[in-house]
Order: C-alpha cells, then sequence, then structure tokens
C-alpha cells in the first residue's frame, strides 16, 4: 500500500529542530522524499502501524502536525504529477 506522509514542525527552537530531523530520518526509512516535508511510503500494513506509531512518539502534537494519506494498493490511479521534478516508480529498483 501506498502511504503519503506530511509533516509540519514548529522549528522555532532547537527541540523543533531536533523533531524536524528525527520525524525526516524516519520518514526516509520507509519511504521516497518527494518534496520538503512530504514522503511516498510503500509499506506493508504493519509497517505503516509502527512508523505512524513512531512518528508520533516523536512529535510534539502540542506544536507540530502530522497527517497520513493511504492511497492504497492501487494508487497508480490516484496520482497526477505536473511539474520539472520527474517522479520515480515507487516499486522500481532503487540505487544507493
Amino acid at each position: 500500500m501506498l502511504i503519503l506522509v506530511t509533516y509540519d514542525v514548529n522549528t522555532q527552537d532547537a527541540a523543533g529542530r531536533r523533531r524536524l530531523n528525527k520525524i525526516a530520518k524516519m520518514c526516509l526509512k520507509y519511504g521516497q522524499r518527494v518534496q520538503n516535508s512530504v514522503f511516498e511510503c510503500l509499506i506493508e500494513p504493519h509497517d505503516y502501524a509502527f512508523l505512524q506509531n513512531e512518528l508520533l512518539k516523536i512529535a510534539d502534537l502540542t506544536k507540530d502536525s502530522l497527517r497520513f494519506y493511504n492511497l492504497g494498493a492501487k494508487y497508480n490511479t490516484k496520482i497526477e504529477h505536473f511539474g520539472t521534478k520527474t517522479s520515480y516508480d515507487p516499486e522500481g529498483v532503487l540505487m544507493f
């Protein structure tokens, strides 16, 4: 299933900047950054539950915002891309 994770972290203090870094690193473990605070994660349901739980532990929900969009298994029909950045195939080969 494809999950879109978006976040807005209050970075007015050092603790906020640390939370932002931790959230981004956790998202990178499970997905591909498609915009600054937006990740596409092609993951299994149990991994999604784990990721969501970990991000909720990191965030300060009195200052930060997290959004999770479940695009499901048939996500290809739900995504349209326009603009300069080229899209990628989440099921394709990923080289490091």
